[in-house]
C-alpha cells in the first residue's frame, strides 16, 4: 500500500506542476495532496506545522492567482471589459489553441474587449492586454514556484 501511495503521490506532483501552468488544473493544491500521500505512507513523517504551512501556501497562491490577472489588467489601465475579455480569452485559448493559447488568449481577449468598448483607443487596449499578460505570468510563476517547492520536498523526503 505504501508503494501505491508514493507512486500516486509522485504522479500528483507531476500533475501539480503541469497544473501550475495549465489554468484549468489547480496545481499547488494537487501538489499538496501529493505531499499528503507521501506522508501517509509511513516512510516520511512531515511535521504538522510543515503540512499546515504547505496547505496555507497552496491556498494562498491559488487565491492570489485569481486576483493577479485582474490587478495587472487594471494596473495597466484596463476596464472591467478588459478583465472579462482576458478571462474569456484565457478559456478559449486553453481549449482551442493549446499551449500557446494560454499566453496569447488573455492578451487578445483583453485587447478585443477594450476595442469593443472603446474602438478609438488602441493604445489603451494594448496596455490592457499587456497588463493581463503580466498578471497571468505573475500568477503562473507563483503557482509554478509553489508546486516546484513541494516537489523538491517530496523528492528530498524520498532520498
Amino acid at each position: 500500500m505504501d508503494w501505491f501511495l508514493a507512486i500516486l503521490g509522485g504522479i500528483l506532483m507531476v500533475v501539480g506542476i503541469i497544473g501550475a501552468i495549465v489554468p484549468v488544473l489547480p496545481g499547488p493544491p494537487i501538489s499538496y495532496f501529493g505531499l499528503l500521500l507521501l506522508h501517509w505512507t509511513g516512510w516520511v513523517d512531515f511535521s504538522t506545522q510543515f503540512l499546515v504551512m504547505m496547505a496555507a501556501v497552496a491556498a494562498a497562491v491559488t487565491a492570489v492567482d485569481y486576483v493577479v490577472p485582474v490587478w495587472g489588467t487594471k494596473k495597466f489601465g484596463g476596464s472591467k471589459a478588459g478583465v472579462r475579455g482576458s478571462t474569456i480569452g484565457l478559456i478559449i485559448g486553453v481549449f482551442f489553441f493549446p499551449p500557446i493559447g494560454i499566453i496569447v488568449g488573455p492578451f487578445l481577449g483583453a485587447v478585443i474587449a477594450e476595442l469593443m468598448v472603446n474602438a478609438d483607443d488602441f493604445n489603451k487596449a494594448l496596455r490592457s492586454g499587456f497588463g493581463s499578460l503580466v498578471g497571468f505570468l505573475m500568477g503562473t510563476g507563483l503557482k509554478l514556484g509553489a508546486s516546484l517547492l513541494m516537489t523538491v520536498y517530496f523528492v528530498r523526503a524520498l532520498i
